[in-house]
Formats: C-alpha cells, sequence, structure tokens
C-alpha cells in the first residue's frame, strides 16, 4: 500500500513562513515527478510546483520568487519552502506523486490527503 503523507501545515501570518513536507511510502518502485497543488475554498484544485527526478522545477507564477520546491530522492519525500505568505495563498495544499511499481511499466498518480495552510492578515 502507497502512501502520500504531507505535513508541515498551519496558521500563519501573512509575510510569514511555512515549509510542507510530503514523504511517500510504500512498495514503490521510482517516483518520476512529485508535486504540490493547492484547493481554496470556492475554487478549483490548481498547481502550486512540480519537480522532476532529476530536479527541473516548475512554479505556477503565483509561486514564483516565494516559494521553493526542492525533493530527497533517498527519502522518497518533497519539500515546499513557502515565503513572504499571503492572505490569498490560504488553502488546501496536496501533494502528489507520478509513481511506478517493480514489474509494471505503468505510471501512477498518487495524491496526500492535504494539509491546511491559513494566512491571516
Amino acid at each position: 500500500q502507497v502512501q502520500l503523507v504531507e505535513s508541515g501545515g498551519g496558521l500563519v501570518q501573512a509575510g510569514g513562513s511555512l515549509r510542507l513536507s510530503c514523504a511517500a511510502s510504500g512498495t514503490i518502485f521510482s517516483i518520476n515527478v512529485m508535486g504540490w497543488h493547492r484547493q481554496a475554498p470556492g475554487k478549483q484544485r490548481e498547481l502550486v510546483a512540480v519537480i522532476s527526478s532529476g530536479g527541473n522545477t516548475t512554479y505556477a507564477d503565483s509561486a514564483k520568487g516565494r516559494f521553493t520546491i526542492s525533493r530527497d530522492n533517498a527519502k522518497n519525500t518533497v519539500y515546499l519552502q513557502m515565503n513572504s505568505l499571503k492572505p490569498e495563498d490560504t488553502a488546501v495544499y496536496y501533494c502528489n506523486a507520478l509513481l511506478s511499481f517493480r514489474g509494471s511499466p505503468t505510471r501512477y498518480d498518487w495524491w496526500g490527503q492535504g494539509t491546511q495552510v491559513t494566512v491571516s492578515s
């Protein structure tokens, strides 16, 4: 059984920082892309940032210059350092991983349960 478990969310004042972590566990053969998405109340889920196994990154415009995604391949863990947080960053943050299992070429898009980030003004 595969699990993606997020941590690090919470309540922070505008201008503050948070660091989210997401650890993947289970009988995983390999993980290609890992990423962070978020969903605010009444809005669709949106991409925040993704990172490949080789370290290539892509950010949403809203995250550029403030957020940094990184990963530890040995730990199957992805991080999101969020600085200069704004009230509009308030959302549930989800991590996902494009992963495969030994003996199968199929890649699966696995999601965590989400962690709440609330930024007060």
